[in-house]
């Protein structure tokens, strides 16, 4: 039988953690913040306490890689129109019942597998390049989860003048964000719900610390921030809930992060629940504006006038989107060329 010790020869050291007594060991990579004895597993189910030391099961184990269009993530205000190398290796610390990528988010809990290929950053960063993408996007997955891989290879991205971009439950706790701050250009949030019950009840998890991060991110870091909230009927869709969570990005981040409001579609353990309608999204989008945030989006919705991007000034149409593709994009220096209001983000 493989011991312990053969085992941890093949693994990746964790980051974020410290020793406690009796060998256990007090993870800090996010705000579960696990206690985990030896030979035991985090919340997440990929780092695991071998002999008093906290060991990453994913760093090598890549299961999705792909090049995707930067608003796929999505980011509308960051790099609009270019693509971004997305990878996620297995696992998260949330259990969502809606789950659009639950086979790889769900498998070390539901399989109690880590499939994945090996691929190290410089491969990653090398497939970037080779794939003409300006950005690495740690996607599909939790990043948190897999922050040694994020780590390596976000500072080799950046010294090849890539930028580096989350797509994450913010669920991080305060020290994995000072952690990532140096090599960390862009992250979406999903800010899922504005209540304690849903976050318990549907993701297994709490709505505070998310809250907590949006703030710590708005006010303490230079990284840009997108918050995608998924509509779910019967859900999340009050009008007071809606409400809440536009004058909270509007009052405790910024008027000028944007926030997409996404149409679901049935997923994973919520098969029979009916996606989203359009009067439902457009009904969303007018809140947030209401809230007097200047950039909302209509999401999962192509087509729809609300994927574009208008001056909040003058009213002009500046980016058009139909999907994911750019149709036209007449920003000027970071300015409407109508107006010359200034138009917030990265790249534009």
């Amino acid at each position: 039988m493989r011991s312990m010790k053969d085992e941890r020869k093949k693994l990746k050291e964790a980051v974020l953690w410290q020793p406690q007594d009796e060998q256990k060991v007090h993870c800090q990579l996010c705000r579960w913040r696990c206690s985990i004895p030896n030979g035991g597993l985090g919340r997440c189910h990929v780092r695991k306490n071998i002999d008093g030391v906290l060991y990453s099961l994913v760093y090598d184990k890549l299961c999705a890689a792909n090049a995707d269009p930067i608003e796929k993530k999505p980011l509308f205000h960051f790099q609009p129109g270019s693509r971004s190398f997305s990878i996620a290796t297995p696992g998260c610390n949330f259990q969502c019942v809606f789950c659009q990528n639950w086979q790889i988010s769900q498998m070390p809990l539901t399989q109690n597998v880590l499939d994945g290929q090996a691929c190290d950053p410089e491969a990653i960063v090398t497939a970037a390049v080779q794939n003409h993408c300006t950005s690495i996007a740690y996607t599909y997955t939790e990043p948190t989860i897999f922050m040694e891989l994020c780590a390596e290879t976000g500072r080799l991205a950046k010294e090849k003048g890539l930028a580096n971009v989350f797509v994450s439950n913010g669920f991080m706790s305060r020290e994995a964000i000072e952690f990532a701050k140096p090599w960390l250009d862009a992250i979406n949030i999903d800010l899922k719900a504005f209540t304690e019950d849903y976050y318990l009840d549907l993701c297994k998890a709490r709505l505070e610390p998310v809250l907590d991060t949006i703030r710590m991110i708005a006010r303490q870091t230079d990284i840009w921030m997108e918050i995608t909230t998924l509509v779910i009927p019967g859900k999340n869709d009050s009008d007071d809930e809606l409400r809440s969570i536009a004058e909270f990005i509007a009052n405790e981040a910024s008027v000028d992060v944007p926030w997409h409001v996404s149409r679901f579609y049935p997923q994973y353990k919520m098969p029979d629940n009916r996606p989203t309608g359009e009067k439902e999204l457009e009904r969303a989008y007018l809140i947030g504006r209401d809230a007097g945030l200047r950039y909302v989006y209509v999401g999962n919705l192509p087509g729809a006038c609300a994927e574009s991007t208008f001056c909040y000034d003058c009213g002009e149409m500046l980016i058009e989107r139909c999907g994911y593709q750019i149709l036209n994009n007449d920003i000027e220096a970071g300015q409407c060329p109508h107006c010359q209001s200034k138009i917030a983000g990265v790249g534009l």
